[in-house]
C-alpha cells in the first residue's frame, strides 16, 4: 500500500512541508542528543561534526521529499549522502553512522505530535521507520563502495611499494606508504618467493595477509611476472610466519631470503630469494620452503656473484686459514669419495686423525663434512676458491 493511500495527497504535502520547515530545528535537536548519548561523537573534530550536521539535515529534508514521492526512495536516499565529503566514510564508521541514524529517527519520532494531527501521527511514525530503513540500506551501499575503492587503491599502492623494495628504491616516502598499509616497521624482515601460477593475484595477496595476521606478522605482498613475493616482518619467529604462507604458493619451489634488519635492506633478501628460485630446479629434493643460503652452490652455478662470494668467504677462506688441516684434508677426503680410511691412507695419518681434522674443519666453515649435501656445498666452495686464487696469479 502506498503511503498516500491512507492519507489524502493534500495532507501528505502539508506534512512534508512541515517536516521540511522543521529540518533545521530537528537536526539541531538530533545533534544535541548525539552529544548526550554518543561519547565518541563529542571527540570528533568540528569539521566532522559539521559534516554530520549536514547529513542529518539533508536526511530530514530527504524525508520530506520522500513523503511526496516514496517510489523514488533509491535516488532520494542516495542523494542524502551526496551532501557530505567522500572522506566521511573513512572518518565515520558504518556502525557509528547507524547510531547517528537511530538518534535522528528517535528525535523525528518524538516530534511527530508537532508535525501531524492525532489522526495522522500513526501514519507518519510508520513513514519515519520505513524511510530510516531506506537510509540504512543506502548507508550500507555507500560504505561498501568506499571499501571497494579503498581496497583497490590499497592493492595498487601495495604493489608499487613491493616493486620499489624489490628494486632497492627505499626512502622515507616509501616507508611512510608501507606504514599506511599497516606495516609496523618490524626489526626483522624476510622475503618469500614462489610461483603464483594462474591464481587470482588479489586472492593470493589477501590470503597472504590473512595467514600473516594469524601468526602476528606484518605482510606486504604482490604478484610480479607469475611470481608471488611476500615480505614478512616480525619481532618473533619469522620461520613460523614463512611456513604459514607457503600453502598459498602453487606447485614448485618456495624460497626464503635471508633475514634483514628492515625494509631498507629488504632488497638484498629479495635478490637472494629470486636467485634461489631460479636455481632451485638444480636441487629437486630441496625442502619447501628452502632458504636461499641452502641453494648457494646452485646459485653459484647459474652465475650468482653474491652466492659465489658467500661460498668463498664463509667456507673456503675459513678452511684455507687452517692450512693443511683444512683445505688439504677436506679436499683429500672428498677426492676419495668420502671414505675416512681411504683419506687416512692418502694423507699417511691415522683414521682418527682424519676424523678430528674433519670435525675441526666443519666447525671452521659451519658445515658437516660427513653429510652428503654439505660435502657438495663444500666441494663447490673449494672449486670457487681455487679459481679465484688462480685468477689473481
Amino acid at each position: 500500500m502506498r503511503l498516500d493511500d491512507a492519507v489524502a495527497r493534500s495532507t501528505v504535502s502539508a506534512i512534508a512541508r512541515r517536516v521540511d520547515r522543521s529540518s533545521v530545528r530537528l537536526s539541531t535537536l538530533a545533534m544535541q542528543r548525539m552529544e548526550q548519548e554518543l561519547p565518541w561523537y563529542a571527540l570528533m573534530s568540528a569539521e566532522v561534526r559539521s559534516g554530520v550536521g549536514l547529513l542529518v539535515q539533508a536526511g530530514i529534508q530527504g524525508f520530506a521529499e520522500w513523503l511526496r514521492a516514496p517510489d523514488e526512495a533509491g535516488r532520494i536516499t542516495t542523494d542524502v549522502f551526496g551532501v557530505v565529503p567522500r572522506e566521511m566514510a573513512r572518518l565515520v564508521s558504518l556502525q557509528q553512522t547507524v547510531e547517528l541514524v537511530r538518534v535522528a529517527v528517535q528525535v523525528t519520532e518524538e516530534s511527530v505530535g508537532e508535525l501531524a494531527t492525532p489522526g495522522e501521527q500513526a501514519w507518519l511514525r510508520e513513514a519515519t521507520l520505513r524511510f530510516s530503513r531506506e537510509v540504512a540500506f543506502a548507508a550500507a551501499l555507500v560504505y561498501a563502495r568506499a571499501a571497494e575503492q579503498r581496497g583497490a587503491w590499497d592493492a595498487r599502492l601495495e604493489s608499487l611499494v613491493v616493486d620499489a623494495i624489490v628494486r632497492g628504491e627505499v626512502n622515507d616516502a616509501l616507508l611512510s606508504r608501507a606504514a599506511a598499509l599497516g606495516w609496523s616497521q618490524s626489526d626483522a624482515v624476510m622475503v618469500v618467493a614462489g610461483h603464483a601460477g594462474d591464481a587470482d593475484p588479489e586472492f593470493l595477496v589477501e590470503e597472504a595477509h590473512s595467514r600473516g595476521a594469524s601468526v602476528g606478522a606484518d605482510i606486504l605482498a604482490a604478484v610480479q611476472a607469475q611470481r608471488l613475493v611476500v615480505l614478512i616482518g616480525s619481532s618473533g619467529r619469522l620461520g613460523r610466519a614463512a611456513r604459514a604462507v607457503v600453502p598459498i604458493y602453487r606447485d614448485g619451489p618456495v624460497v626464503t631470503g635471508p633475514v634483514v634488519a628492515g625494509l631498507a635492506e629488504a632488497a638484498a633478501s629479495c635478490r637472494a630469494a629470486y636467485a634461489g628460485l631460479r636455481a632451485a630446479p638444480g636441487w629437486p629434493d630441496a625442502p619447501r620452503p628452502v632458504s636461499a643460503d641452502a641453494l648457494l652452490p646452485e646459485r653459484a652455478l647459474i652465475g650468482d656473484e653474491e652466492a659465489c662470494r658467500q661460498l668463498v668467504e664463509e667456507i673456503y677462506r675459513p678452511l684455507r686459514e687452517r692450512g693443511d688441516d683444512g683445505v688439504h684434508t677436506v679436499s683429500t677426503f672428498l677426492s676419495v669419495g668420502g671414505s675416512i680410511e681411504a683419506a687416512a691412507r692418502a694423507l699417511f695419518v691415522h683414521p682418527n686423525t682424519v676424523r678430528y681434522r674433519l670435525a675441526r674443519a666443519g666447525e671452521a666453515c659451519g658445515r658437516n663434512i660427513n653429510d652428503a649435501r654439505d660435502r657438495y656445498v663444500v666441494q663447490v666452495a673449494l672449486t670457487l676458491g681455487r679459481l679465484g686464487e688462480a685468477s689473481t696469479l
